[in-house]
């Protein structure tokens, strides 16, 4: 995932020595959440396959973490090639999944992964720009505050905001699409735009791998696996440890070790500055697993970070597209199903998939054809058929 160093280091540079583009007077004066204060040309290298202009857009974004003032914020905008239709590009609202929560980790500083970039990719071929948001505290100054659904949903929010505002190739017509972490941004997007961004106009959210945690949930799957059998890596151990990194650095009461065991605080140490791949290596090498990582009162240390993960509604006001691996280990179908099945009573549209022996990474893009039905119907305004009870497919 890491780029070549003179990669790297080319961009750093262009970001630091670049003049904005645009809205320089507005960079010292305006304060608005979605103000665009900057873009530089992001390098082809870190762009999607075949794709026109691409920019690194910085804009101001609500503090998630206070819910108070405003923090620059990184996105890159990416275009199709071609002319734009008339009216401009609509956008797909792109949320990124699990990266790390360190400034080496920003994606807007690496090349898109095979999988992601063939999943956007697709996503322009249906005629869309990419906007994607780093998130508050990657690419800026700060600690990433890892799964605050408020953080995330006012950065994806924002960043359609300041794109139409700096780009007049685009306009306001949105998907919001995430995947894992992002499947989380995207529900928390569509959930809190009724009241933050009533003027981005979304027309449905798609999200696959989407996490959903409720203290009862969080204690299923605790009591699960300390019956289950014996498992040489568990990818839940990673997103424990981000969070406790997370949280610590913004909550000086938090006390690692009354979270994680002696075992795992090699690894907890190691959270805030490394990425996700090389997370995932330290995991299975030092064999870590939730029943040898956690104390037993981890959940309520932990507690303040387990809230911030929480919908303000699970009614959304546009139709919703959940896809779910029935061998994703990231996050468990009981989590997504679950989602689905209160998102559904509390009378949101839902169309749930579930992908019958694919795991959390394979769902992403086996979801395309039946995304592609979804997105086809919502954008034409025309109505979804509900799915609340998917079978296997």
């Amino acid at each position: 995932m890491t780029p070549p160093a003179r990669i790297l280091g080319s961009l750093v540079a262009s970001l630091c020595l670049a003049t904005p583009a645009l809205h320089a007077h507005a960079a010292e004066t305006a304060t608005s959440p979605g103000t665009p204060v900057g873009t530089t040309a992001l390098p082809p290298a870190l762009s999607l396959p075949d794709a026109g202009r691409a920019l690194r857009l910085t804009y101001l974004s609500t503090d998630g973490v206070t819910g108070k003032g405003t923090v620059p914020v990184t996105a890159e905008v990416i275009l199709p090639p071609g002319k734009p239709p008339v009216g401009g590009w609509p956008i797909v609202a792109w949320a990124h999944g699990t990266v790390g929560i360190g400034q080496a980790c920003t994606p807007s500083l690496h090349p898109y992964s095979a999988r992601n970039s063939k999943y956007l990719a697709a996503w322009m071929k249906r005629g869309f720009a990419v906007v994607a948001t780093d998130y508050q505290g990657l690419g800026t100054t700060g600690v990433h505050p890892y799964l605050n659904t408020r953080v995330e949903a006012y950065n994806v929010l924002d960043s359609v905001r300041a794109a139409v505002a700096a780009v007049p190739e685009l306009r306001n017509t949105v998907m919001i699409v995430g995947q894992s972490q992002g499947g989380g941004a995207a529900f928390a997007a569509a959930a809190f735009a009724a009241t933050y961004a009533p003027d981005v106009n979304i027309r449905g959210t798609v999200a696959t791998g989407v996490p959903y945690f409720t203290p009862a949930l969080g204690a299923q799957l605790t009591a699960a696996a300390q019956v289950a059998a014996p498992v040489k890596y568990d990818p839940l151990v990673v997103y424990m440890l981000y969070l406790g990194a997370s949280l610590a650095a913004r909550d000086p009461a938090f006390h690692p070790e009354d979270a994680f065991t002696p075992r795992a605080m090699a690894a907890y140490n190691a959270a805030s500055t490394t990425c996700v791949g090389d997370m995932e290596q330290k995991i299975r090498d030092e064999g870590l697993t939730l029943p040898n990582a956690m104390q037993p009162g981890f959940s309520k240390v932990l507690a303040p970070a387990f809230a911030a993960m929480a919908y303000p509604t699970l009614k959304l006001a546009q139709p919703l597209f959940v896809g779910t691996g029935t061998d994703d280990r990231d996050v468990p179908p009981v989590l997504q199903l679950s989602l689905v099945k209160d998102a559904c009573a509390a009378g949101s549209t839902v169309q749930a998939h579930l992908y019958k022996g694919l795991d959390h990474s394979q769902t992403v893009n086996a979801s395309l054809p039946d995304s592609a039905a979804f997105t086809q119907a919502v954008m034409a305004g025309q109505p979804v058929a509900p799915q609340c009870a998917p079978v296997p497919q």
